[in-house]
């Protein structure tokens, strides 16, 4: 129907949309006409002409190179095709040149018109953005409920860590909080993300008074043949180079028949330190602690604060009048900190019955040790103590690391045993065992400041079958995990240790995947310390981080 005739009955119902005075619409109408048949059949013609001779002439040019013949060189049907070429870009240039002017000057004379007809004929693109950003708006926008919270917590009238249980959304007190931490520091933070994320999966467990979560990119590295099982190994990290060269670890374990570990010990401490009138009431209490014959009675009183903390072994240290009595207990899939001190407070609580003199200092005298490089667990071992082992073939070598066994076993005498003894190294006799550990840590929930006792390590590696193959090893006495408790049960790291397949606690064989993670932890590393010390035999350091560690966004950009 045309449009013109339909606006002009007073009595349609598309009036209003399609008035006279709308010219914007009439003159959109009369674009769409139909050309005239004799334009219409020049601009045909003219089109066949084009795509004829381009066609034509990429044929010739195609044979030609063929042939070896030179480009310049031109037969009189080339020549006649090169000018039908030229002539036709001309026409048809110019034809929509002329359609250009004509449709901007109509456009200058129209401006006025043509703004009020835009509103009535927006696209329905630009109308789902403007959507998106109102609701993204009102995501984010204050209400005036909202704005006297923010007040009161910029004003210290009510306290930010109070917000969660005000509220009873903890979303909502993360968004308040996050406002007035902006307002209090005139600090935006536009790019911590506060949407997409649980707040109530960390409420009381995980973080307190939080304003958003930080994004860290998660890759895998395997398939890591271990014990006779493939696993893929989740790693978390903003460090470029790390998961491929870890991978590349994988890789040479995997082809020269996979790796294998042992599970040396399973026990977590917590070392109270209790204080005496004398050294020599320090010394009653070591030596009563240190009888056989009570040990039964005291583990039966510290199993009682858990179905899985058992209690192994009780060992003191006197300074002076000071007593540290460092407790080892078992603690089943859980990495066990919170368990093994319930257990110790309850043999605190029994031995003052006998020992009313005593005094406790502290829950926690860092003979643990705890967070921190120390000799005790270097030696004794706290948490997992694995070693694990891989046997790389000389081909292996050669193909995937390219290097060789007698570089790989002179490397790392003189880097990971010489030079770490010459800097007085505590437990760090690797090239970067930590880098590993971290990474697992972050994407499996684990504590990561216990990276720093659970990265203790010795690296070996020796010539085995006549020097053609290299044995491998890495020796952990204190790697640290759970699988159940803190951060284990958040979504993201939940899914790395599903990928895994020691998500929670095994009903079966309690502790049993805690222990599996351990020794996932102790083969990631045995691959990372394998692909880095034939990266630095074989020269390529620099080089592997100057492809995968440097961004050149900014280079590009200036260039």
């Amino acid at each position: 129907m045309d449009v013109r005739r339909q606006s002009s009955h007073p009595t349609s119902d598309k009036q209003q949309m399609f008035k006279p005075n709308n010219k914007k619409m009439v003159d959109v109408s009369k674009a769409s006409d139909p050309l005239p048949t004799s334009m219409a059949i020049s601009n045909g013609i003219f089109f066949t002409v084009f795509f004829s001779v381009t066609y034509f002439l990429l044929i010739r040019w195609r044979e030609k190179i063929r042939d070896s013949t030179p480009l310049h060189v031109v037969t009189m049907s080339e020549m006649a095709a090169i000018i039908l070429f030229v002539a036709s870009v001309i026409y048809l240039l110019g034809f929509f040149g002329m359609s250009f002017v004509q449709n901007d000057d109509e456009e200058e004379e129209e401006e006025d018109e043509e703004d009020t007809a835009a509103l009535d004929c927006e696209p329905e693109v630009a109308t789902k953005h403007k959507d998106l950003v109102k609701l993204e708006k009102e995501k984010t926008t204050v209400t005036e409920d909202d704005e006297a919270l923010i007040q009161a917590v910029v004003a210290a009238k009510i306290p930010s860590y109070s917000l969660e249980s005000k509220l009873g959304d903890c979303k909502h007190a993360a968004f308040i909080r996050r406002v007035a931490l902006e307002r209090i520091t005139g600090k935006s933070l536009d790019g911590l993300p506060l949407e997409g994320f649980d707040y109530e999966s960390i409420l009381g467990q995980c973080c307190e008074m939080p304003v958003g979560y930080v994004q860290i990119p998660v890759g895998i590295a395997g398939p890591m043949l271990l014990d006779g099982k493939e696993f893929s190994v989740p790693m978390a990290t903003t460090e470029g180079c790390l998961v491929a060269s870890t991978n590349r670890g994988c890789k040479a374990i995997y082809v020269s028949g996979g790796a294998t570990s042992v599970l040396l010990k399973d026990g977590m401490t917590r070392a109270p330190v209790v204080r005496f009138g004398t050294a020599k009431r320090a010394a009653e209490l070591k030596l009563f602690l240190e009888e056989p014959l009570n040990f039964d009675t005291l583990a039966s009183v510290f199993n009682k604060s858990s179905r899985f903390g058992r209690l192994q072994r009780i060992q003191c240290a006197i300074a002076g009048k000071n007593l540290y009595i460092r407790f080892t207990c078992s603690t089943g899939d859980a990495m066990g900190m919170n368990m093994v001190s319930k257990g110790v407070q309850n043999v605190l609580d029994y031995l003052q019955l006998d020992f009313p003199d005593m005094d406790v200092l502290g829950i926690s005298g860092n003979y643990c040790s705890d967070k921190k490089p120390a000799a005790v667990n270097w030696i004794e071992g706290r948490g997992k103590s694995v070693v694990c082992e891989a046997i790389i073939k000389e081909e292996v070598l050669k193909k995937v690391l390219k290097t060789s066994v007698a570089s790989l076993v002179e490397l790392n005498m003189l880097k990971n045993l010489t030079g770490s003894a010459m800097a007085g190294a505590l437990g760090g006799f690797n090239a970067h065992a930590s880098n590993i550990v971290s990474a697992v840590y972050i994407a499996t929930g684990q504590d990561p400041a216990q990276n720093i006792e659970s990265s203790h390590c010795i690296t070996m590696m020796e010539a085995v079958n006549d020097g053609k193959d290299l044995h491998v090893s890495v020796t952990m006495p204190s790697i640290e995990v759970g699988t159940v408790g803190g951060g284990t049960q958040l979504a993201s790291q939940s899914a790395c240790l599903n990928l895994l397949g020691v998500k929670g606690a095994n009903k079966e064989s309690a502790g049993s995947n805690a222990r599996q993670l351990a020794k996932v932890v102790s083969a990631a590393v045995l691959a990372g310390e394998l692909s880095l010390m034939s990266a630095i035999a074989a020269g390529q350091l620099v080089k592997s981080h100057m492809k995968y560690n440097r961004s050149s966004k900014d280079i590009a950009a200036k260039g």
